[in-house]
């Protein structure tokens, strides 16, 4: 007459073990998180290398500015450069051997000196 449903055995929903489908979905989703973790360490790393080569190349600049600007100064302070101004600008001129007195050293230095104000 009437056939009874009790027998059949529906799927299991809310408990038990996890489906072969949801494992799978986990691993890829870790896949997924670790394969972006890698690209963005790696696009860090790529932009952190661009900035070091910039930096370093601003530093060659820089040393080479320093040389040359040396080397200018060096030109601007030398004798030959810094005398006719000297002579034309301040009316100075380099005295002659006759005219410099050189004057001997005291073998005497004062024991005891006044403190300075």
């Amino acid at each position: 007459m009437g056939t009874s449903v009790k027998g059949k055995a529906g799927p299991k929903r809310g408990g038990g073990k996890p489906g072969f489908r949801s494992i799978l979905a986990v691993v890829l989703i870790g896949f997924v998180l670790l394969a972006t973790g890698v690209i963005a360490r790696r696009v860090y790393g790529v932009s952190q290398s661009t900035k070091l080569r910039d930096m370093k190349r601003r530093l060659e600049a820089l040393d080479a500015d320093r040389i040359r600007l040396d080397g200018e100064i060096r030109e601007a302070s030398s004798r030959a450069r810094l005398q006719p101004i000297a002579e034309q600008r301040l009316h100075m001129h380099i005295a002659l051997p006759e005219q410099q007195v050189f004057l001997p050293r005291s073998s005497k230095t004062p024991e005891t000196r006044p403190p300075n104000p």
